[in-house]
């Protein structure tokens, strides 16, 4: 079976810090670009998917987002602008920014996979049967001792990442290395 897409999430993942960043502000970590061009040089598709509750704030628009997010070499953008207390079905750890890219881009979910920094991006992928990829960066390093020590409760202690990699880089090198078998 061939991988048809990545959806990375933007904050801890593809650069800046556990923190949200606005457009502009946020550094790419080195290895960002090739990663995302070495995906797409294998006909695999990359999407970014992320909470952006800064805009419903109104302390920046989803245009700056959409502008920033296709400089980076994005096939296409999915962000959610709400707020988390607004119940909407796109904010992660909801899937509906999964399945709306799925409709779109007439993708099946379970031939692609989710690369984040938080257990609400596992969490997305795991409602769709997505492969699921936690990195250390970001907010990565607090979600993986969270989940080593159970500390994860309901149906979040349910969720088990396919893979754990240091950074978007192995995530993509073991995708790659994966692919054969996926």
């Amino acid at each position: 079976m061939k991988l048809q897409a990545v959806f990375l999430d933007r904050d801890g993942t593809i650069g800046g810090s556990d923190q949200v960043e606005y457009p502009g502000e946020m550094v790419l970590y080195p290895y960002t670009l090739n990663a995302i061009k070495v995906l797409k040089d294998s006909g695999i598709a990359v999407y970014s998917f992320t909470n952006q509750p800064g805009i419903a704030n109104g302390v920046v628009q989803d245009k700056d987002f959409e502008a920033e997010l296709t400089t980076f070499g994005f096939d296409g953008n999915y962000i959610c602008p709400h707020k988390h207390d607004k119940g909407c079905k796109c904010r992660k750890p909801s899937a509906g920014m999964l399945i709306q890219a799925s409709v779109e881009k007439n993708l099946d979910l379970r031939r692609c996979a989710v690369i984040g920094d938080r257990w609400t991006d596992l969490m997305a992928a795991n409602e769709v049967g997505a492969i699921k990829i936690i990195v250390k960066t970001g907010a990565g390093e607090a979600a993986i001792s969270k989940y080593i020590k159970n500390e994860y409760h309901g149906s979040w202690a349910t969720v088990t990442p396919d893979y754990i990699a240091e950074d978007l880089s192995a995530a993509v090198n073991w995708l790659l290395n994966l692919r054969g078998e996926i």
